[in-house]
Order: C-alpha cells, then structure tokens, then sequence
C-alpha cells in the first residue's frame, strides 16, 4: 500500500480508502454482508488505514459494522464519517426520509451518535455531509470547530459541497479535507476545484471512481437491476447516458488487456494519478474485490491516457 500525508489532519493515509456504504446490507442489492465485514477486516491486513462511511448509511447500521469489522484496531484507523443528514422512518416502509440538517444542536448531537455507534472517543476526520440551505454555514462551522476543541473530532471537512463553498468554509475554519465525486465519466473538479485543493494543502477523497461499478466493466445495455439496488436508479446506468458511458468502458477495458490489469484497477488507479487526489474511495462486497482494489496502487498509467 501507498501512503500520502494529510496535513491538516497531521495524519499518514492509505491511498485506497475503503467505502463502507454496503456495511450496511441496504441499496445495493443482494450480497453476503458476512462476507463484506470479513472483507473490510482483512483491509486493513493490505495497509489499509482509510474507513469512509456516514452515519445515515443504512441509518446508523454501516458505523455500528465497521467498529466490528475493525475490533480493537479502529483506535489506530484513520475513521472518516458524515453528519447533517436526518432520517425518519415511518413504519412499514423499508426506505427512510431524509432531510439535511446542519443547524448547531443537530450537529452535536449526530457526533455524540457516532461515536456511540463508532465505539471511538474521537473521529479522526469529521464531514459536513452535503449543505443545508436552512443552516448559514459559519454556524454549522462554529458548532464542529467547537466540538474539535473539545476534542471529539481531529479534524473537519466537507463532502459534496460546491467550490464557492469550500472556498467560503476555508475562510472560516480549518478544512483538512473534501470529499467528492469524481471519476473518468465524471470530471467536473479537476478545472478549478482539484488544482485549488493542491495549493492549499487540502486533502481530496474520491468517492465514485468507479460509478458503481460501471467502470470496472461488470454491465452492458442488457444490465438490469431490482428496487433494492440503486443503480436501477442512477442516470449513468439509463438509456442514452448508459450508452455513452460504455464507450469509456470499452476504452478502459483496452488500456487493462495492455497494462495486464484490470478494468476496475485501471479507473481506480487513474483517478489516483491526479496529483491533488490523496485518497480513491472505493466500497467493496467480498474479499476478491478488496483485493482487486488494493492492486490498484504501485504502479501508473499516463494521468493523460483519457485526456482526448
């Protein structure tokens, strides 16, 4: 495993972090959950040290599996969660309602959730999930820098938030790390955010690099999902988006038969190639694909393979 350092967390972290979404056993589908806890486990055996998760995944059941799956070792882990997302569940309904929720007290009290959940005394990297039109953001700012001081987060971020606003949260507090979409059907960041980012030292987790994956080459136009898998949802697996999408696949899929890897290892190791990128997050079933992942590093393709 290759590691980079985060700075403003003061921390060492592992290239590959594992996204841990399907710890929670809901919205992809059927799998063996067993199977993935043991998988995220064993994780951390490849030098893995990055766990992302959130606490509305599978409402509050993906963090409560992860200080499982991890046993004693997740005090020496470089844990990320998410709060500002509030869920209800009416009964006899299998999907919740969300709403964000950044204000100040729901904020406090989310933290002292996961840590519950968690079964840790502090969160190595705190994110504001996605923002809060209803919240100013200096207030929900003030609320985790408070909490930081008192030492039950080491450092804060934001995930999903628009340029202008990290720019804006940079100004107010100290932003160790953001995390965003981004892959090789996504691009979005890399004009402005991604090169920002570097200047500043601020640390950049990739989720989605693999868009569920489609990049790894697993679905064609005759892929179908069931309710209980959101790619049956997503826009990127629809119609003429899916169609376009595959011409990237295909594109993939060569570049892995010339570098003799595979299609998911090459999406991975592309977005790793990206100077302003610390972190791929990347959600694994089983054992065969953590190991495919963690493949994806100590070695590199041309950061401008899929420029043209």
């Amino acid at each position: 495993m290759q590691y980079v350092s985060l700075p403003r967390a003061g921390a060492s972290v592992s290239r590959i972090a594992v996204g841990c979404e399907q710890l929670g056993g809901t919205d992809w589908g059927e799998y063996d959950r067993q199977e993935t806890i043991r998988a995220v486990a064993r994780a951390v055996d490849l030098g893995i040290n990055v766990f992302d998760t959130a606490d509305v995944y599978s409402l509050g059941e993906s963090e409560r599996a992860l200080a499982k799956a991890l046993g004693p070792r997740r005090h020496e882990m470089f844990i990320v969660t998410k709060g500002g997302v509030r869920w209800e569940l009416p009964p006899g309904q299998k999907r919740a309602r969300t709403s964000f929720d950044l204000s100040p007290a729901y904020l406090r009290q989310a933290l002292e959730d996961s840590l519950r959940r968690l079964e840790i005394d502090s969160i190595p990297l705190y994110l504001l999930h996605a923002p809060d039109p209803a919240v100013p953001l200096e207030q929900s700012l003030e609320a985790v820098t408070a909490l930081k001081h008192a030492g039950k987060i080491r450092a804060i971020g934001l995930s999903n938030f628009s340029f202008a606003d990290i720019r804006r949260a940079d100004a107010l507090a100290e932003i160790a790390a953001v995390e965003l979409r981004y892959n090789l059907l996504e691009r979005g960041p890399e004009k402005e955010l991604l090169p920002w980012c570097r200047e500043r030292g601020i640390g950049v987790f990739a989720y989605g690099p693999l868009a569920e994956g489609l990049l790894a080459g697993q679905y064609s136009e005759a892929s179908r999902f069931d309710a209980s898998d959101r790619r049956s949802r997503l826009p990127h697996f629809q119609g003429d988006a899916l169609r376009k999408n595959l011409g990237m696949v295909e594109r993939v899929k060569r570049a892995a038969a010339e570098h003799s890897k595979t299609a998911a290892q090459i999406a991975v190791n592309w977005v790793l190639s990206r100077d302003a990128v610390t972190s791929a997050v990347v959600g694994v079933k089983n054992m065969k694909q953590l190991e495919e992942v963690a493949g994806s590093v100590g070695w590199t393709i041309a950061a401008q393979a899929f420029d043209d």
